[in-house]
Order: structure tokens, then C-alpha cells, then sequence
């Protein structure tokens, strides 16, 4: 059996796992709540929102899911609670992202490590892309690792994200990967957002734009900018089948906000493998390819062990990032 047989096998037998608890007189939720850790809008919110919604629709849970913002801390105050508090909540699933992953590695949740929840998959993700201004001579990633190469002080590169942030971190993911060796001497500005971080590219205070597919659309569908690299592993579809990927020019860069949710780490093992196989049926129905198509997300398809490798792998990555910077030690 092939690993994508194998694999498919797998998927199948989750799919099929969720009715037969539920037959069986396994477990099934009695009040099932999403756990978003911000304010109503944004990724959290709208991973709780529309995935609660779709398990609704295919009548994966019984009546509706519960959405409870829980703000604070980048994630802490969630992650906090679910840890302290609803150890062993069996009808509890709580958003996550890069952002989650990130705040991990840098020990911003005091006390607190990935190994205390439980993570169950993922429903996809907005890959992070590299731009310059429409008129730039730059052409490809290279050329602009290149000129930081030459010259650190000439390339200033903006983003969304706070300095350490997500947008920070993959840029120096793809410099990193280029090979240059001392990543504290990259010029990041940081904004509050990346509308911002492009009105500033266009009037030629920034010379590169760092953010995800989603965001950059609008920017390259009016011809403002023109993106350099997709930081994923492949060329996506659509939109953006046109854009080389860091991969194809060498560069082994892969930055890709990862949406997906985890669970409190003592939940019963029946519950464990009720929530991975009802993610897992969301993400493989029509409803979510809908959803997906509609907010620029491209297929990020992982589950139970395999979700929880890329996790601490994700970590790993990020912490070596974020010593390397001096963000921590």
C-alpha cells in the first residue's frame, strides 16, 4: 500500500468513526463550544464561526456549536483557561494558528507548553507571500536577498505584524533559507495592518512587503504590487498559479498561517477521536471547499499525530528564529 493509500485509508476510517460512536453509544458532545481566543472578527473567530457552522450543516454535532470569544494575552487567556480550568472538557475545541504557535515558541504563555492540549487538525491555511511595488526592478526572491546581501541598510520591509510577529518571522524564514547569516541586521517596520504596510511600499518608504495571499489580492488584482514568492509548498490555485513559490527559485522557504484547533489535554480518548474525525469530515466536504474558495484559503490537510508533529515542528522552527533575532534567549 502506497503512504497516500495508506493515508487515504486512514482519512476513510475517521470518516466513518464519527457516526459509528455515536451508534455505538460512544461519545458525542453535549454542549459543543469553540473556543475563539479574541474579539468577535479576525482568524480565531472566524475559524470557530464558519467550522462550527459547516459541522451544523453536515450534522456533525448535535443542535449548534456555542462560539465563546475569550480575549487576551495573543491567545494566552484561551490557552490559560483550557489548561487550568476545563482540563477535562470533552465537548470543548479552541482555534488556533500560526499565531498560537508562534506566541508558544517565544514563551508568551507563561507556564504553559504545546504539550498540555491536545491538537486535533487543520482546515487550511493562508500562505505568507513576499512583495515589492509594481514598479520595482526587483523581479524575483533572490534579487531581493540578494540586495539585502549587498546592502542590509537600503532594504527596509514592512508587514502587519508586531516586530517578532508572524509577518517579521517569514521574511526571515526566506532570508534564512537564502543563506544569509546574521538575520538581525534585516530591516522589518512594522504596521498595524497590512493595508498600511503597502500604502508605505507604494510611496517608497518601504522597498518590500511581507503578508499573506489573502490580503496581498486586492493589491495585485489593482496592479500596485507584484509578488516576488508564495511561501508555499506548492503553486497555488487560482489567483495566484501564476506566482513562483521560494521553492521553485531555490529557496526552501515555507511560511503558511496555519488555521486548526486543539483540545484540552484531558479529555477522554472516545472524545479525541470524535473531534479529529469531525474535522477531518468538514474539511474533506463540499461546504468547506465553498468556505475555502471564498476566503483565500489554500489545502492544509493534516489530523491527530501528523497535526501535532507539524505543531512542534512549527515550534521548533520559530524558536530557533526568534533566538537567532535576540527575540528571546
Amino acid at each position: 500500500m502506497t503512504s497516500l493509500a495508506f493515508r487515504a485509508s486512514i482519512t476513510a476510517a475517521l470518516l466513518l468513526a464519527v457516526p459509528a460512536l455515536a451508534q455505538d453509544g460512544g461519545f458525542t458532545p453535549s454542549n459543543p463550544e469553540c473556543i475563539a481566543p479574541a474579539a468577535a472578527g479576525g482568524g480565531w473567530d472566524f475559524t470557530c464561526r464558519q467550522v462550527g457552522k459547516t459541522m451544523q450543516d453536515l450534522e456533525l454535532v448535535p443542535g449548534t456549536v456555542q462560539v465563546t470569544n475569550m480575549a487576551g494575552g495573543g491567545g494566552g487567556v484561551a490557552y490559560a483557561e483550557v489548561v487550568n480550568k476545563r482540563n477535562d472538557s470533552n465537548d470543548t475545541f479552541v482555534a488556533a494558528s500560526t499565531a498560537t504557535t508562534t506566541r508558544l515558541a517565544q514563551g508568551a504563555y507563561p507556564g504553559n507548553t504545546m504539550d498540555q492540549v491536545r491538537w486535533l487538525g487543520s482546515v487550511g491555511a493562508d500562505y505568507g507571500v513576499i512583495a515589492v511595488a509594481a514598479d520595482s526592478e526587483m523581479e524575483t526572491l533572490p534579487d531581493l536577498m540578494d540586495a539585502i546581501k549587498s546592502d542590509p541598510t537600503s532594504i527596509s520591509i514592512g508587514g502587519g505584524s508586531a516586530v517578532g510577529g508572524w509577518d517579521h518571522l517569514k521574511v526571515l524564514i526566506a532570508a534564512d533559507k537564502a543563506g544569509i547569516e546574521d538575520l538581525r541586521q534585516i530591516k522589518y517596520v512594522a504596521f498595524d495592518g497590512g493595508g498600511e504596510a503597502v500604502t508605505q511600499l507604494l510611496g517608497g518608504s518601504l522597498q518590500a512587503f511581507t503578508g499573506d495571499a489573502s490580503e496581498a489580492k486586492g493589491f495585485v488584482d489593482s496592479g500596485d504590487i507584484k509578488v516576488l514568492a508564495v511561501l508555499a509548498p506548492e503553486r497555488l490555485d487560482g489567483d495566484f498559479a501564476d506566482f513562483e513559490t521560494a521553492k521553485e527559485q531555490g529557496i526552501d522557504a515555507v511560511g503558511a498561517n496555519w488555521r486548526g484547533f486543539y483540545a484540552p489535554g484531558g479529555i477522554s480518548e472516545e472524545a479525541y477521536e470524535y473531534w479529529v474525525g469531525a474535522i477531518e469530515e468538514t474539511y474533506a466536504s463540499e461546504e468547506w471547499k465553498q468556505v475555502m474558495a471564498q476566503n483565500g484559503l489554500a489545502p492544509l490537510d493534516l489530523s491527530g499525530e501528523e497535526f501535532n508533529q507539524f505543531v512542534a515542528d512549527n515550534i521548533q522552527e520559530i524558536q530557533e528564529i526568534s533566538k537567532e533575532i535576540g527575540l528571546i534567549q
